[in-house]
């Protein structure tokens, strides 16, 4: 291949076709951010491919891959593109005075962040937040997403990442349901008693179900796996404070209903699990002045995170450290 000049390089939007596709590893997800077909993607693909002399992709049991040329090239693409949205978006005008746009799991926005709202606005009043409540990926890198909030391992390739805190589990119940069902006495008391149970969309093999949480707190109660079961965390802490039953309820989303008395753990201690919540966002994203706002914001909330619960009869729930 000749020298590249400005006269010689590849059409830009194959280029940016390279860019999409090498982020998501999909021509599907990579045609929706560009607004194109698939089938577009992959033909400006190939027109790049042609024009450079090297594969740039592999396919491997239906996954796509980069191949070295691919992964030689993502790099410097993925910077020169940032500093191109970075310049488009100065030249746009005064983007400190749009609003941030956030991207958060459900149960943490219901239970966590959206309680700090009025927090939020005292610190920043000039600070406009639109919050997109969703377990989808979103696409940072796009018009529509200004940053993340997500519960994970924090592998998030091609963003910027900072761990904000860890997570445990504990028995959750309302305070009548203790009393009514005897759970003070401990978990022999949960024979019989309607159990409610997480199949969310998080993959945490860390994360116990009861049968688990049980034989790690050594406690030798059978039970079957009847009961009520949802899908998003925060519905289990909406289940036990109707009084629905005892849940695994995730301490950090249960803590201000704990520290009130609106819910209490009659029995056994939290329990860690591996996966933790992250704040992200895209590398020409994270100067914007919102999202500095928001981030420092959100870091100093986090700092703060005390588990203040209160003490059952029988039973003390330790505060789990914030990190």
């Amino acid at each position: 291949m000749q020298q590249p000049t400005l006269a010689r390089l590849p059409p830009l939007t194959s280029l940016r076709a390279f860019v999409a596709t090498a982020r998501h590893l999909s021509f599907i997800r990579a045609a929706d951010e560009l607004h194109v077909t698939s089938a577009a993607i992959g033909q400006q693909i190939r027109q790049l491919e042609d024009h450079l002399g090297h594969a740039l992709f592999l396919r491997n049991r239906g996954q796509l891959q980069l191949t070295d040329a691919g992964q030689a090239l993502m790099p410097g693409l993925t910077e020169a593109f940032d500093t191109v949205l970075e310049t488009m978006a100065r030249l746009a005008g005064n983007t400190d005075a749009a609003p941030i746009r956030i991207s958060v799991a459900p149960s943490f926005a219901s239970k966590w962040l959206v309680p700090r709202l009025a927090a939020l606005r005292d610190s920043v009043p000039d600070l406009e937040v639109l919050l997109d409540a969703s377990t989808r990926l979103a696409d940072v890198a796009g018009e529509d997403t200004d940053c993340v909030i997500r519960y994970g391992q924090g592998a998030y390739p091609g963003l910027v990442a900072s761990r904000l805190f860890s997570e445990a589990v504990l028995p959750v119940c309302s305070p009548d349901f203790a009393e009514r069902h005897g759970l003070y006495r401990g978990p022999d008391a949960l024979l019989g008693v309607p159990l409610l149970h997480e199949d969310g969309p998080e993959r945490d093999a860390s994360c116990p179900d009861w049968k688990n949480w049980l034989r790690s707190a050594g406690a030798s109660t059978r039970i079957g796996d009847s009961g009520i079961r949802v899908n998003q965390s925060s519905l289990v802490l909406d289940a036990a404070l109707a009084g629905q039953g005892i849940g695994l309820g995730k301490l950090r989303l249960a803590e201000a209903d704990l520290a009130s008395g609106r819910l209490v753990s009659p029995f056994g201690a939290p329990q860690a699990v591996e996966f933790s919540y992250f704040f992200a966002t895209s590398p020409h994203k994270s100067g914007l002045r919102r999202v500095e706002l928001f981030r420092d914001w959100l870091e100093a909330e986090a700092a703060a995170v005390q588990a203040i619960l209160p003490q059952s009869p029988s039973a003390s729930v330790p505060a789990l450290a914030a990190e």
